[in-house]
């Protein structure tokens, strides 16, 4: 009797310790777990947020796993992950600025701030990544056992600059068949086989960050060709339908934001816009007010960004058939994000712009801008940088067979991007450790979402919290304080208000200062933590390609609101005063 008694308890133990979803007969094998970034893709851009744009592979994932509605990042690249590889926020890491100017994308994470792979590997994971880095360090010092980094990120059509394994790749004589997001899912499908061969008893984590859709705008002709001419009826019209989309697949229950036509990039680069020429346009104004080869170059080049992204699609629908041959895809748990909202520059650089080329080809260098940012931001409003729910909410879509039960089901808690290493680490059963080399490591802010993979539970938390360049933003509940640069803070409910259209600081002013004060407290605290290891940091140097210029007022007066003069990084992010592109008349 006792001996049965003991064999109880130890069962029941092991099934306690083991992830959700496992039984004690698999060995206690824990699961793989893929995370899959894309860049600059808006909130809009997959058919199951309300796309027009073929994902069906990423569709599918949601179709079978969870789609999460009310996830964040923190509007720019780099400080999206950083908090998603560390589980802060990227300012506590020294990844993003704090107010005085101090951290950034030049900044080093302290000794304590371990990547993800760092809290795996003790549990036997071999960790991947596929694509684009954007973080301090080498690859494979971060915990990574193999690495393709696509640091060419001005030319999807050439490996030069990339690096294999932290060393540089040796591009073919002939690319001419070469495309970034296709060799990049080229080199993670070899990274599963080589697992299956060398290391199949062992779990993996792998990082799959595509550049796509983020600027330039290129695409393989045979994907631009898909979407030719669907865009030519305009941004306004292309919100439209998403929104009544999403409305239909429950996405939100919120009213739809208005254009802000007098919002135009985040960064001025006049030289720019005379060298892209007079069929560009730099304010989300009204589509009727353009000219025929105005609509036809805008609409074109929506047209290369759906592209893009079909592309990508269709890559992670390759990268998962290698996981169904190998009987992997059952215990992989997948996530699916962006980085941050759709953009709004417009810039030339890299290898410039032949006006001349086939637009979305090598020789091009085209930006998506603010008119089609706003649709594939729908229904919010604002851009990447910004900390209004256009720049900074995200789709998640959370796909994992062996542990979700429900499929095809909508969660509504709020999350962030800190929220991912606690919700793996207590997805596959890992305890992450309170010291790294003898030095305590200081409490994440992120929470665990597991709880929420079995039901549409509220994760309980204090404020989700936001500032970049400037922009700053609060969310405490429903409740959202968010402020431009140089503009005073706006207060919006989001059980309504998630278009952030009706301001109701001054009805609220109580709320508001409160919020405000939380805000501050802890861009107090992050200064405190940060201080101790300021000295570490390297010394950051000016950029000499940087074309950015002050931002001017209505009288073109430099705004000093907006201009930050020891921190060039800073002083035009949000500027909405440089005047449009002046329109061409009609025919």
């Amino acid at each position: 009797m006792k001996r049965c008694l003991f064999l109880l308890v130890s069962i029941v133990a092991v099934q306690i310790a083991l992830p959700i979803g496992l039984d004690a007969d698999e060995n206690n094998k824990r699961p793989n777990v893929v995370f899959i970034l894309a860049d600059d893709s808006g909130f809009s851009d997959l058919g199951c947020y309300g796309s027009e744009i073929e994902t069906t592979n990423l569709d599918e994932l949601a179709a079978n796993g969870l789609k999460f509605t009310q996830f964040y990042n923190t509007a720019r690249c780099w400080p999206t992950r950083a908090a998603l590889m560390t589980g802060y926020y990227a300012q506590q890491v020294h990844r993003d600025k704090m107010l005085n100017g101090k951290g950034g994308n030049s900044g080093v994470r302290q000794k304590w701030a371990r990547m993800l792979p760092d809290f795996l590997s003790p549990y036997g994971y071999r960790n991947y990544h596929s694509g684009k880095w954007h973080l301090d360090g080498k690859v494979l010092d971060a915990g990574f056992d193999r690495s393709l980094n696509i640091r060419n990120q001005g030319n999807f059509f050439t490996a030069k600059g990339n690096q294999i394994d932290d060393q540089p790749v040796e591009p073919q004589k002939d690319e001419s068949e070469y495309y970034s997001t296709i060799s990049m899912v080229d080199h993670a499908i070899d990274c599963l086989k080589d697992h299956q061969a060398n290391h199949s008893e062992r779990p993996f984590f792998h990082y799959l960050a595509f550049i796509a859709p983020h600027f330039p705008l290129h695409a393989p002709p045979a994907d631009i060709s898909r979407y030719k001419e669907m865009y030519l009826s305009g941004w306004g019209e292309m919100r439209q339908r998403r929104f009544e989309k999403q409305k239909r697949l429950g996405i939100h229950d919120t009213t739809l934001s208005d254009l802000e036509s007098e919002v135009g990039p985040p960064y001025d680069f006049p030289d720019a816009m005379a060298k892209l020429g007079p069929d560009e346009v730099n304010r989300a104004t009204d589509w009727d007010d353009l000219s025929p080869s105005q609509k036809g170059f805008q609409g074109a080049k929506m047209s290369i960004h759906a592209a893009m992204i079909f592309r990508m699609d269709q890559e992670i629908g390759r990268y998962i058939n290698q996981l169904k041959r190998m009987g992997e895809f059952e215990n992989t748990l997948i996530f699916f994000a962006s980085d941050n909202g759709a953009s709004a520059e417009i810039m030339v650089r890299n290898g410039g712009h032949d006006p001349n080329a086939p637009m979305g080809s090598a020789k091009s260098y085209l930006c998506l801008g603010p008119g089609f940012s706003s649709a594939c931001n729908t229904p919010f409003r604002r851009h990447k940088t910004w900390v209004h729910e256009g720049g900074c909410a995200t789709p998640l879509i959370v796909h994992w067979p062996n542990g979700i039960g429900p499929k095809g089901k909508i969660r509504t808690t709020p999350g962030h991007m800190i929220d991912i290493v606690p919700t793996i680490l207590d997805a596959v059963g890992i305890e992450k450790p309170t010291r790294w080399e003898g030095e305590p490591i200081p409490p994440s802010p992120g929470k665990s979402l597991v709880e929420a993979f079995g039901k549409d539970k509220y994760i309980e938390r204090p404020y989700l919290w936001w500032l970049h360049e400037g922009h700053r933003a609060v969310r405490v509940g429903d409740w959202k304080l968010v402020a431009a640069k140089g503009e005073p803070w706006e207060l919006y409910d989001l059980s309504v208000d998630r278009a952030e259209s009706t301001n109701l600081v001054s009805e609220f002013p109580n709320r508001a200062s409160e919020m405000e004060a939380i805000w501050t407290l802890h861009a107090e605290a992050t200064s405190e933590l940060t201080a101790k290891t300021m000295g570490d940091q390297p010394v950051r140097r000016g950029k000499k390609n940087r074309q950015r210029q002050p931002a001017k007022n209505k009288n073109g007066q430099v705004d000093s609101k907006n201009t930050d003069s020891k921190n060039n990084d800073s002083k035009n992010a949000g500027s909405k005063n440089t005047g449009p592109r002046k329109l061409k008349p009609k025919n």
